[in-house]
C-alpha cells in the first residue's frame, strides 16, 4: 500500500494527453481554457456618457461665474448608438446626450440633466445657461477603462463560466481555444448490482453510476455508461478494455471488483495488458482498495471500490484531480478550517471525512465532523457540504486543529489567483 501523497505524485507523472479544439465562445460554458484569452478591443470602445445630460467643452467655462453666466447653444441630441459626428462645432455650443452616447472632442465633460437651466424655456430650449466653471471629465466613461485591447479576460486553465461568456461577447471574442472533453467509459461490477427499483434484500440498487453521471453532468467530459459486468464476465471485461484501447476513450473507470475477494476480477484482467504504471491499494479510508493504471497507449484506468462512499471519496480525491491535471486546470484549492470536534484515526492513514464547513461569528472557517463515517453510510454524506482531509503522520486532531477542506466538486473559484 502506498500513501495518498505518493499516489497523487504517480497520477501527476502519468497523465494522458488531451488535445485542444477551437469552439464558439457562446458554447464555451464549463469548458477549460487552453490559453490566456485576451480582449480583442478596448471596452468601452470610445469615450461615452455615464449620465443623461449635456456635453460641453470644459475650457469654455474657465472664465464663467455666477456674475458672468454664459449661454451654450444646443446643436443636437445624441443617444447611445447614434453616429456622434458633427460637421461644424462653434464655440459655446453643447450637445444633449443620453447615457452611453459617444463623446468626441472638443466635448470633454458632462453636466447631468438635473442641473441644467434652459433658455428661453424648458419646453422650447435653444440654449443651456452655465453659471460656474465646470471640471473636465465629469461623468465620462473612458475608452478602455474596463478592458484594454490585449488585456487578459481569463487565464489558461480556468473553467469558463457564464460571466466569462458575457465578457467574450461584449469584447467581440467569437472563438476560444479549449481542451477537448475527455471521454470516460464507466462500468459497474458485481452480481448483486441491479438497475431496477423493487429488489430482494440480497441485491443492491445501482447508485454509483447515477452519482458519477450527475456529478459530471456540468463538467467538461463525455461520460459513457456501459453495461453491468458480472463476477464471471472476465472475458467480456477484457474485450471491453481492448475495444476502449482501440477507440477514442481516454479514461476507463470501474466500480467494485478491486478488493481481495474471490470474485474481485478487475486487477487480474488489467494486469494482462501492457502498462506503463500500476498501483493497487492506498493507505486511505474510505477507499483503501483504489486502483490505478496507465496503459502504454494514451488511456488511464481507475478501479473504484464498490461501497458508495468509498467510490465517491476515491473519485473526488483521485479521479477528479487527475482529470483536472490532464486538462491543465489548477483550481482544486483547499479551504483551511479548524476542526470543531476532536477526531482520532490511525496514524499511517489519510482519512477523507464527511462534514459541514461553516464560519464562526469571528469569521473563522470551521469544520464539523458528522456521525456515520462508515463507507456504506450515505446519510452523513447527504448532510455534508465538504470533505475534510486528515493526513497521515498524525493520529489525534484536537478541537481547533487546522485542516484542509475541499468542496465536493473541486471547483472553488474564490481561491483562484
Amino acid at each position: 500500500m502506498i500513501s495518498y501523497n505518493k499516489a497523487l505524485k504517480i497520477l501527476k507523472k502519468n497523465k494522458i494527453k488531451i488535445k485542444n479544439e477551437i469552439i464558439l465562445s457562446k458554447d464555451s460554458v464549463n469548458r477549460i481554457s487552453s490559453g490566456n484569452i485576451r480582449s480583442k478591443n478596448n471596452y468601452p470602445s470610445a469615450n461615452n456618457s455615464a449620465f443623461d445630460g449635456f456635453a460641453i467643452n470644459s475650457k469654455e467655462t474657465s472664465f464663467i461665474n455666477k456674475k458672468s453666466s454664459k449661454k451654450f447653444k444646443i446643436l443636437k441630441v445624441i443617444a447611445a448608438g447614434d453616429n456622434p459626428k458633427i460637421k461644424k462645432i462653434p464655440k459655446f455650443s453643447c450637445i444633449e446626450v443620453m447615457t452611453g452616447a459617444i463623446i468626441q472632442k472638443p466635448f470633454d465633460t458632462i453636466i447631468p440633466i438635473e442641473e441644467i437651466k434652459y433658455y428661453p424655456s424648458k419646453k422650447k430650449p435653444n440654449y443651456i445657461i452655465i453659471s460656474n466653471k465646470i471640471k473636465k471629465h465629469n461623468f465620462i466613461r473612458f475608452a478602455g477603462s474596463d478592458y484594454k485591447k490585449g488585456e487578459r479576460v481569463i487565464k489558461k486553465g480556468q473553467i469558463i463560466q457564464p460571466n466569462h461568456v458575457l465578457a467574450f461577447k461584449t469584447l467581440g471574442i467569437q472563438k476560444v481555444l479549449v481542451k477537448k472533453k475527455p471521454k470516460i467509459a464507466f462500468y459497474t461490477t458485481g452480481n448483486e448490482i441491479v438497475n431496477y427499483n423493487k429488489i430482494p434484500n440480497w441485491k443492491v440498487r445501482n447508485s454509483n453510476n447515477h452519482y458519477l453521471k450527475s456529478f459530471l453532468k456540468n463538467f467538461p467530459v463525455v461520460f459513457k455508461e456501459k453495461k453491468i459486468l458480472r463476477d464471471n464476465d472476465h472475458k467480456k471485461f477484457k474485450m471491453e478494455i481492448i475495444k476502449n484501447l482501440s477507440s477514442n476513450i481516454d479514461v476507463v473507470i470501474t466500480s467494485g471488483g478491486v478488493s481481495a475477494g474471490k470474485f474481485d476480477f478487475v486487477p487480474k484482467i488489467i494486469k494482462q495488458f501492457k502498462l506503463k504504471k500500476f498501483f493497487k491499494g492506498a493507505a486511505i479510508r474510505p477507499g483503501k482498495p483504489i486502483m490505478f493504471s496507465k496503459f502504454k497507449k494514451n488511456m488511464a484506468f481507475f478501479g473504484l471500490p464498490g461501497n458508495p462512499i468509498s467510490s465517491a471519496a476515491c473519485f473526488r480525491f483521485f479521479v477528479l484531480p487527475f482529470l483536472y491535471s490532464v486538462m491543465r486546470a489548477d483550481i482544486d484549492q483547499p479551504i483551511f478550517a479548524r476542526v470543531k470536534n476532536t477526531f482520532i484515526k490511525k496514524k499511517n492513514y489519510t482519512r477523507f471525512i464527511k462534514g459541514k464547513l461553516s464560519f464562526s461569528n469571528k469569521g473563522y472557517a470551521e469544520f464539523q465532523i458528522l456521525k456515520g463515517q462508515e463507507s456504506y453510510k450515505i446519510n452523513s454524506f447527504c448532510k455534508s457540504n465538504a470533505w475534510g482531509l486528515f493526513p497521515d503522520g498524525k493520529a489525534l486532531f484536537k478541537s481547533g486543529t487546522l485542516i484542509q477542506c475541499y468542496t465536493p466538486t473541486g471547483i472553488n473559484e474564490l481561491f483562484i489567483k
